[in-house]
């Protein structure tokens, strides 16, 4: 009906995406409130969350190169690991009230994401061609149950220590991780029909080259730092407006609802129109999320914001992913996904730690405000490639 696949391992990705999820979405429901408290400065009551997003960018690479050398479940057992020290560190920070040491948690907070975000990939080397797209939505769908468990873990935990808000939190998250590793995939995935072989595939460079490569990762940039942007100053904004936090929380448990529920028939829509149609819905959508952060600072106004947000992301970014899997073949997908991923992060970090100096020099609306115009490059890259591609069809 939705366009979900039965292979086994896609379905045990998408049981780990949920239990995963729910770990990335304690950190972004609490990180930056948790600077905010602990933070010498305010204006750096973000920095946490961007060592989360720098942690993600630099793991990217060596997850590729592990993937390759020693096959994914070496990357899923140490991308496990970090979670779990993720969760100890932080706890152990928020005892000891050290900004520094919650900090540097984070690091391995965002290894373990990084590892994560290639379940996805995983997914399509279990299933043909063809069904690539229903694998990598049938995988980001765990996320729907991510978007409940994490900010409802949040909610039931942030003061079950009152000395100490948030600590049993991260406890409990270093716990989930240990049980979203039993649904690792338990041997390698091949893709169906795909060659064993030994070859490198074509340099790096060849690749970067590629148009269809370059507006794939542009449209993830776009995409992802956008989301990251505005999902990380959220909390602290609606605070800093006497929003109780369970609004808050209630907030992203809507905003990650929304960024997976989509996965259900994405994979399907993608198939059906195509995935640079599907990545110019996600670009409106994330900015129609912009002109609701504008409009107001309700609950309402947030909630809404938040809500479009996630869909967008949704779009945008497994529009982008399909986009990246038509540019390489199966021996060189671990390359050119580790690279795709490191430039997607990597530009995640900028937007992450300028959202919280700009929340507090000029606040939420001017936040929401500055995601137009990353957006409107996005679209004309999509459309650029359109008409590059329709010119050459005419030529030929």
């Amino acid at each position: 009906m939705f366009g979900l696949i039965t292979n086994r391992n896609v379905l045990r990705l998408s049981f780990a995406q949920a239990l995963a999820g729910a770990n990335s979405t304690v950190v972004y429901a609490t990180a930056a409130i948790i600077g905010h408290m602990l933070s010498p400065d305010p204006a750096l009551a973000t920095l946490p969350i961007s060592v989360f997003v720098l942690g993600m960018a630099i793991s990217t690479l060596p997850v590729g190169s592990i993937t390759k050398r020693y096959g994914r479940v070496a990357a899923f057992i140490a991308g496990n690991a970090c979670g779990v020290a993720m969760g100890l560190l932080a706890a152990v920070a928020l005892i000891l009230h050290s900004f520094a040491l919650f900090t540097f948690a984070m690091i391995f907070g965002g290894a373990y994401a990084a590892v994560v975000l290639t379940f996805r990939f995983a997914a399509a080397e279990c299933v043909a061609a063809e069904e690539r797209p229903k694998a990598l939505s049938t995988v980001l769908a765990g996320g729907v149950a991510a978007g409940v468990l994490g900010p409802q873990l949040v909610t039931g935990t942030m003061n079950a220590w009152p000395p100490h808000a948030y600590a049993v939190t991260y406890l409990t998250a270093a716990v989930v991780v240990l049980a979203g590793g039993k649904f690792d995939m338990p041997r390698k995935p091949v893709q169906p029909g795909a060659s064993q072989t030994s070859q490198e595939g074509r340099p790096v460079a060849v690749f970067l080259r590629d148009p269809r490569l370059l507006v794939a990762m542009l449209c993830g940039v776009v995409t992802y730092m956008l989301m990251n942007f505005m999902m990380t100053s959220a909390p602290l904004a609606m605070e800093l407006c006497g929003i109780p936090r369970e609004h808050a929380n209630f907030g992203i448990e809507l905003h990650v609802i929304a960024m997976y529920a989509p996965s259900f028939f994405t994979g399907r829509l993608i198939t059906r129109f195509g995935a640079h149609r599907i990545v110019l819905l996600g670009l409106v959508l994330t900015a129609c999320a912009a002109f609701a952060g504008m409009a107001g600072l309700t609950v309402g106004h947030f909630w809404v914001a938040l809500v479009l947000l996630g869909l967008g992301w949704n779009f945008g970014f497994l529009g982008a992913s399909a986009m990246v899997l038509t540019c390489h073949s199966p021996e060189e997908g671990p390359r050119v996904q580790s690279v795709n991923d490191f430039v997607v992060f990597g530009a995640m970090v900028i937007g992450s730690f300028a959202s919280g100096s700009l929340l507090t020099s000029l606040g939420w609306t001017a936040v929401a405000g500055l995601m137009l115009p990353p957006l409107a490059i996005g679209m004309i890259g999509v459309v650029w490639l359109q008409w590059n591609r329709s010119r050459k069809q005419q030529a030929a």
